[in-house]
C-alpha cells in the first residue's frame, strides 16, 4: 500500500481477548465516516484510482484498492478537509494578538510542507489562497511587531533614563542638606526599579542599556562615597564638639556653687553662648553632657534665686518709704513754680537715694514714676529757658519786623495793581500778600512766646 493509501483500521477484539470479565459486552460497530463535500472536485474509477481536478486539468492522487469509488473517493477529500482546518486554523492564530509571529511562521513552514506534498481531493487553489493570505498577514504581524518591539524599547530606555535621572539627582545634592537615610532607601529602591526593568521589561541594545547603567552604576557610586566622607568627617566633628562640651560642663559644675551673682549669672550666659558654638555631638554624648551642664547652671540660679528672695524680704521695707517719697513727688504736678519744684525734687531725690533698695519685682514700676516727676519738672525748665532766651526773642522780632514790611510791600503791590486794572497781576499780588500774612501771624505768636 502506498503512501497515499489509508492505513488498514485495527481488527476488532475477539470474544477469547475479553475472556474473564464478568459481563462481556458486545463489540460496538464503527460508526460510518463522515461525507465530504469536498469529494466533488475529484472522482474515482472502479479500480479504486483517485483523480481531483483543478481548472481545467485533472490529475491523479492516489489509489485505495479494495474500496468502493466512493470509499476512495471519500478517503481523499477527507484527508483534503484535514489539511485545509489546518489552514484555518493557522489563519485564526494569524489574527490572535497572542499568538507570535514565529509561532505563525513556524506553523507556515509545516502547512506549506504538506500542502507541497498533498494528494487530496478538494478545493485546492482555495487551500492555497488561504496559505497566500497567512503569508501576507504574517509579513504584516511581523511588522507590527517589531514596531511593538521598537516602542517598547523606546519606552523603556524612557523609563531606565527616568530612574538614572533621579539617582543623579540624589547623588548630586549637597552633602549638607542631604537626608541621607531617606536618600539612601529611594536609592535602593531604584535599583530595584532598574532589575524589575530588566527582567519583564523590553529588552533594550547594548549599547544603551550599557551606557545607561554606567551612568547609573556611576551615580550610586557618587553617592555611597559621599556619604562615607560624610559620616566619617561627622565623626570626627562630633568628636571635636564632644570634648568641647565636656570642657564645657566642667567650667559649669565648677561655677554652680558660685555666690558671686552677678559676674556668674553673666558667666553662665557666655558658657551657653559657647555651648551653641560648639556645634554637635552625638545624640547620646550630647543628651549626656546637657544634663550635666542644665544641672550645674540650675544648681546655680535656684541658689541665686533663693538669695534674691530673702533680698528682696529685706527689701520691703525700703519698698514703704519709697512710695511715701513717691507720693510728695508726684504732689509738685503740675508745675507752676518752677524754682520752688526744682528745690523740692533735689530733696526727693537725695532721701530716695537713701532709702536704699527694693524688692526686684517693683523696681521698674517705682522707678517710672519717678522718672515721669522729673521729667515734668526738666520739661517746664526748659520752656522757661525758651521764654526768656534774649538771643531767641531778638530773633523771633527781627523775623517779625522783615514780615511786617514784606505784607506792607505786599499790599502796596495789590493797590497798584487793582489801580492800573490788571486783574491777574492784582490776583498774584494779593496771593503773596496772604502768604506773607500768614507768615507774619506764625512769627508774632513766637514773640508772644519768648515774651515779646
Amino acid at each position: 500500500m502506498s503512501e497515499d493509501q489509508p492505513t488498514p483500521r485495527p481488527p476488532v477484539p475477539s470474544p477469547a481477548a475479553l475472556a474473564g470479565r464478568v459481563a462481556p459486552r458486545p463489540v460496538a460497530t464503527p460508526a460510518p465516516a463522515p461525507h465530504s463535500d469536498s469529494a466533488r472536485f475529484g472522482r474515482a474509477d472502479e479500480e479504486g484510482h483517485v483523480f481531483v481536478t483543478v481548472g481545467d486539468e485533472e490529475r491523479e492522487v492516489g489509489s485505495y484498492p479494495g474500496a468502493t469509488p466512493e470509499e476512495a473517493l471519500q478517503y481523499f477529500a477527507r484527508k483534503y478537509d484535514e489539511l485545509a482546518a489546518s489552514a484555518d486554523l493557522l489563519e485564526a492564530r494569524l489574527a490572535n494578538p497572542e499568538v507570535s509571529a514565529k509561532e505563525v511562521a513556524d506553523g507556515l513552514t509545516t502547512l506549506r510542507e504538506h500542502v507541497e506534498q498533498a494528494n487530496v481531493v478538494g478545493d485546492l487553489p482555495a487551500l492555497h489562497a488561504t496559505v497566500e493570505r497567512v503569508e501576507q498577514g504574517l509579513e504584516a504581524k511581523r511588522t507590527a511587531e517589531a514596531e511593538h518591539r521598537r516602542a517598547a524599547r523606546a519606552e523603556a530606555a524612557t523609563a531606565r533614563e527616568a530612574i538614572v535621572a533621579e539617582a543623579e539627582a540624589i547623588a548630586a545634592q549637597p552633602p549638607g542638606s542631604t537626608q541621607w537615610k531617606q536618600s539612601g532607601e529611594r536609592m535602593r529602591a531604584l535599583l530595584e526599579d532598574w532589575k524589575g526593568h530588566q527582567r519583564g521589561g523590553a529588552k533594550l541594545d547594548k549599547s544603551t542599556e550599557t551606557a545607561l547603567w554606567q551612568r547609573f552604576s556611576h551615580a550610586r557610586n557618587s553617592f555611597d562615597k559621599a556619604r562615607r566622607a560624610w559620616f566619617a568627617e561627622l565623626e570626627s566633628t562630633r568628636g571635636e564638639a564632644r570634648a568641647a562640651k565636656e570642657s564645657l560642663v566642667a567650667e559649669a559644675e565648677a561655677l554652680s556653687g558660685s555666690t558671686d551673682w552677678g559676674p556668674t549669672a553673666r558667666a553662665y550666659k557666655q558658657l551657653m553662648d559657647r555651648w551653641r558654638r560648639a556645634g554637635r555631638a552625638s545624640r547620646a554624648d550630647d543628651d549626656a553632657l546637657w544634663e550635666r551642664f542644665r544641672a550645674a547652671q540650675d544648681a546655680f540660679f535656684t541658689a541665686k534665686d533663693a538669695a534674691a528672695a530673702v533680698e528682696d524680704e529685706e527689701f520691703r521695707a525700703n519698698l514703704a518709704v519709697k512710695e511715701e517719697i513717691l507720693l510728695e513727688a508726684e504732689a509738685i504736678l503740675p508745675v507752676t513754680d518752677i524754682e520752688a519744684a526744682k528745690t523740692t525734687l533735689r530733696g526727693i531725690q537725695d532721701r530716695w537715694e537713701a532709702a536704699g533698695k527694693v524688692p526686684r519685682a517693683d523696681i521698674e514700676r517705682v522707678e517710672k514714676r519717678l522718672r515721669r516727676v522729673e521729667s515734668a519738672v526738666r520739661d517746664a525748665d526748659e520752656q522757661r529757658w525758651k521764654a526768656t532766651n534774649p538771643e531767641l526773642s531778638a530773633r523771633a522780632r527781627s523775623m517779625v519786623d522783615q514780615l511786617e514790611a514784606a505784607v506792607a510791600k505786599a499790599e502796596a503791590e495789590v493797590a497798584k495793581a487793582e489801580a492800573a486794572g490788571n486783574a491777574s497781576k492784582a490776583t498774584a499780588a494779593r496771593e503773596r500778600l496772604a502768604a506773607q500774612q500768614e507768615w507774619l501771624a506764625q512769627a508774632r505768636a513766637g514773640v508772644d512766646e519768648f515774651g515779646g
